[in-house]
């Protein structure tokens, strides 16, 4: 049986995973927490922390379920205590690739993070309609990488990620270089952004006069038709009107550089803000 050890298992990445993979017949958890309050919190939840240095001595796997600021140090404490084969999962790549994890060759990283449920889907149930996040209700997407070891520790990791973030929908193998493409970048630093101006947008109508309610079903309901037309989910096409007009405010709303944040330069700044080098 595989002994898995959550570092940070008391907060809200580790509660996911402690609940995802409690009861498990393939592993035994082990819940590991730094401080007396985190470990309160994991036995009024009916679980037993565990020391850290006895989790360290017998741990097969590592889940490193702690804020991506915070990862550096713990790694530092972690990795050179670990026994040799060990595999240790990172949930996000920012430390990875920001060069946060200590070198040792004779141990794995592994590096997992979610897409989570998709704008289009086949859910039959509210319940997973509403699950926004992946909250092991609804279906969504994994991406992971080996980072270091072993080829046959990827399918370990998979596994593990699949327990993590399921149901998945469809498991990808990426490079960390390539995860840290889509998060940040992708993500954040242009969906996020792009999103948020959307909503600001929305209310720079309310607060000409758009009733809020009006302004609010009409935008929801030409972001569904627009993303469908956008990623290939149906055969109806923008209007010419409408593909002038997206023509025009390109230039008006972007800087014809923008693409320059998937540079090296700029992903790495980004990645240094994430994991706490700079503000």
């Amino acid at each position: 049986m595989t002994t898995i050890a959550i570092f940070g298992a008391a907060g809200n990445m580790g509660t996911r995973a402690c609940n995802a993979l409690k009861g498990t017949d393939a592993y035994r958890v082990l819940y590991v927490e730094a401080g007396e309050k985190g470990m309160e919190r994991l036995r009024e939840r009916g679980l037993t922390p565990t020391p850290t240095a006895e989790a360290l001595a017998v741990a097969d796997v590592v889940l490193m379920a702690v804020p991506d600021a915070l990862i550096g140090r713990v790694a530092s404490d972690v990795v050179p205590a670990l026994k040799s084969g060990a595999m240790v999962i990172c949930l996000d790549p920012a430390a990875p690739y920001g060069g946060k994890l200590p070198e040792r060759s004779d141990i794995t990283y592994f590096i997992t993070h979610p897409a989570h449920p998709p704008v289009f889907n086949d859910e039959e149930s509210m319940e997973a309609r509403r699950d926004f996040f992946g909250s092991n209700i609804a279906k969504q997407a994994i991406v992971s990488a080996l980072m270091q070891g072993p080829e046959e520790d990827y399918a370990k990791g998979e596994a593990i990620a699949c327990l993590l973030f399921g149901p998945v929908l469809r498991s990808h193998r990426v490079t960390v270089a390539q995860m840290a493409i889509l998060e940040p970048v992708l993500s954040e630093t242009v969906s996020a952004t792009c999103l948020s101006i959307i909503r600001e947008a929305m209310d720079e109508a309310v607060q000409r006069g758009v009733p809020y309610d009006a302004a609010r079903d009409f935008l929801m309901g030409h972001i569904n038709i627009e993303l469908a037309i956008l990623f290939n989910e149906t055969t109806w096409q923008f209007s010419e009107g409408c593909k002038k007009a997206i023509q025009i405010a390109k230039g008006q709303l972007f800087q014809p550089d923008w693409k320059r944040v998937f540079e090296e330069p700029e992903l790495r700044a980004s990645i240094a803000r994430i994991t706490g080098d700079v503000d």
